[in-house]
């Protein structure tokens, strides 16, 4: 279990996390989620001790970091994958972690059989792709079989295969009984992956959750109908009190779940229905309605005015460069 309690931590004037309480608990995957330079990243790093909070406390298993001998066989991290000597094989990085720890050398082995890099284990990092180095930071937070694993982005540079691969392996270990917290800006594999949201931005609290309750409270849910009888079957809805809207395409929309309700009423009146389907906003869409006020980073769309150099020639770093 992972706990934070007014945690706060502040550079200079810019307050990174602010005043930020919430509980990770064991048994279910916890998604952690907010804009660019919401403070998640600097949150993760307060927990593990990297950086020291300016206020607040932050508790492992009821501990401080810093208290925990082995560290790694309680809670296993990956922050940034690329933090690996370039030239140290997978295996030797693993077993000058492992040696640190009092981890046996036969975990290693065994954690590199998990994350598939048996077969490139003796090959120095430097040669690794992006894929496999996100693999080789993978196997280090399972290296001390920790009960708390905490991820920062971890399909980073993964195939299709291997996001699939990830995605198991955290249900997994959380049906294990294990605290799992992950963070990522990759909302459709959120969306498959959390049972549970953490929402932050601009270092404050914004959700504390289940992924159901977060959508349905920050999102719309409607019902679309297509018919032939189209015309008719607006009589028949404002008969019984029901307001559709038109939105082009022949589709009418009618807010709420009144599926059935509606699939009732126009068998009643013998109308056909080409269509008939609940509505319910995905993660992404409730996510943006909650956070819009919270986006310190805003992106512009189409072609400058004259004179006005592009955002890319304005933002160097594009748009691959990240804060928070």
């Amino acid at each position: 279990m992972i706990e934070l309690e007014g945690l706060t931590k502040r550079y200079g004037e810019k307050v990174a996390v602010n005043n930020l309480s919430f509980t990770v608990r064991p048994g279910i995957v916890t998604g952690f989620l907010g804009p660019n330079g919401a403070g998640k990243s600097t949150t993760m790093r307060m927990i593990l001790g990297l950086d020291r909070p300016t206020a607040g406390d932050v508790r492992i298993d009821g501990k401080h970091y810093h208290q925990l001998k082995d560290p790694l066989t309680y809670i296993g991290a990956l922050l940034e994958a690329r933090g690996v000597h370039p030239g140290r094989s997978a295996h030797n990085h693993l077993l000058c972690l492992a040696q640190s720890n009092g981890i046996s050398k036969r975990r290693v082995h065994e954690v590199l059989d998990t994350v598939g890099l048996t077969a490139v284990a003796k090959k120095k990092a430097k040669g690794f792709s992006l894929g496999m180095g996100q693999r080789l930071g993978i196997a280090a937070a399972l290296l001390g079989d920790p009960r708390i694993l905490m991820f920062d982005e971890p399909v980073n540079g993964l195939d299709p295969e291997g996001i699939h691969w990830i995605r198991t392996l955290m249900k997994s270990l959380a049906s294990q009984g294990r605290t799992v917290f992950v963070s990522s800006h990759l909302m459709s594999e959120m969306a498959l992956t959390a049972d549970h949201l953490v929402v932050i931005g601009q270092g404050r609290l914004l959700a504390d959750t289940s992924m159901a309750d977060f959508i349905a409270q920050n999102s719309r849910s409607y019902v679309r109908i297509r018919t032939p009888q189209r015309e008719r079957l607006l009589d028949v809805l404002q008969g019984a009190g029901i307001t559709a809207v038109e939105t082009g395409g022949g589709v009418l929309e009618v807010d709420g779940g009144k599926a059935e309700h509606i699939g009732e009423l126009a068998a009643r009146h013998r109308i056909t229905l080409h269509e008939l389907s609940p509505q319910q906003a995905s993660l992404e869409e409730a996510f943006m309605r909650l956070t819009a006020e919270s986006v310190e980073y805003h992106a512009h769309t189409g072609t400058p005015p004259a004179g006005q150099a592009p955002a890319q020639a304005q933002a160097p770093w594009g748009e691959g460069w990240r804060k928070g």
